[in-house]
């Protein structure tokens, strides 16, 4: 479907709707995993907002970044994940045009914030296990760093609603996110800069940072090796957060870059359904690591 006919189909009705991309087992399927992904996504992260909450010894600087993490993925389940799954059933998109900008807005904004933070946290692992101090827990900084994050994913997310790109159906038509299939030079220049400052930049960030950081534990050998116990504990839980998110992310940015850059049709919508849901998937699996996989999270 082309851009305009997305456009014309989200002024329609809701009641009207487009041949439908999908079989009815297909839309079951979908439904099914969609609402796996609402339910344990939400409770999953709402359990890591009560634990937070309930024990003041889990109130660290750093897992002031980790409860970021948890109640952006906590909102796309509630706000996003909820309007795919009761179109999902249906089997066509319910909320028309403004539905699906919302739609769109939210899980690209929460998503960012999502990678930003753990932007965040590989560099504060990095500059704390490479750099020896006996400074107190810095709370400010930390707050900063949530607030910085929401800050730099509106100021990516925002545009789309002001007519640099937009936010369109993708997939079977029951989800909307950039519209890739834009070949217009408009969005173009958009996408190109949401590659570069919102994946790009920040795996580089990752990469150089860890990097250097497995340097600097090799180097420190067994020096202060029980005194930094919990330190390579917590370096553990976040590189496999990290490792866990672009697993979940990556085949959907390969799609969404071939969608962009490649001829007209090259993926079909039937295909983009499973990077979309392996994406949307990310917001179960990271509770799971902070509850289950570092025991120093949950003692403090």
């Amino acid at each position: 479907m082309s851009n305009k006919d997305l456009i014309t189909f989200l002024d329609v009705d809701s009641s009207e709707s487009p041949v439908p991309k999908l079989s009815t087992p297909g839309f079951v399927a979908l439904s099914v995993f969609l609402g796996f992904i609402m339910t344990f996504g939400f409770l999953n992260n709402f359990v890591v907002l009560v634990l937070f909450c309930k024990f003041k010894k889990l109130r660290t600087p750093v897992n002031l970044l980790l409860l970021n993490i948890s109640v952006s993925d906590m909102l796309v389940c509630l706000c996003g994940t909820t309007m795919s799954f009761a179109s999902s059933v249906r089997g066509r998109w319910l909320l028309g045009r403004t539905g699906c900008m919302w739609y769109g807005f939210i899980n690209s904004c929460f998503g960012i914030v999502s990678l930003i933070s753990l932007v965040i946290l590989s560099y504060e692992r990095y500059s704390t296990m490479s750099v020896y101090n006996n400074r107190g827990p810095n709370y400010h900084k930390h707050l900063l760093a949530v607030g910085g994050s929401w800050l730099y994913s509106l100021i990516w997310t925002v545009p789309p609603l002001l007519g640099w790109s937009s936010y369109g159906l993708e997939g079977a038509g029951t989800s909307c996110s950039v519209t890739w299939t834009d070949h217009s030079s408009e969005s173009h220049s958009y996408i190109i800069c949401l590659l570069i400052f919102c994946l790009g930049l920040p795996v580089l960030v990752m990469v150089y940072s860890y990097g250097r950081l497995l340097y600097a534990v090799k180097q420190l050998g067994k020096i202060r090796k029980t005194a930094r116990r919990r330190d390579y504990h917590l370096l553990i839980m976040v590189i496999t957060t990290v490792v866990c998110y672009l697993l979940c992310w990556t085949p959907y940015s390969v799609v969404a870059i071939m969608a962009t850059f490649g001829p007209p049709g090259i993926i079909t919508p039937v295909a983009s359904i499973i990077p979309s849901v392996l994406a949307k998937s990310s917001t179960v699996i990271n509770p799971i690591i902070y509850i289950f996989m570092n025991k120093q999270v949950l003692m403090g």
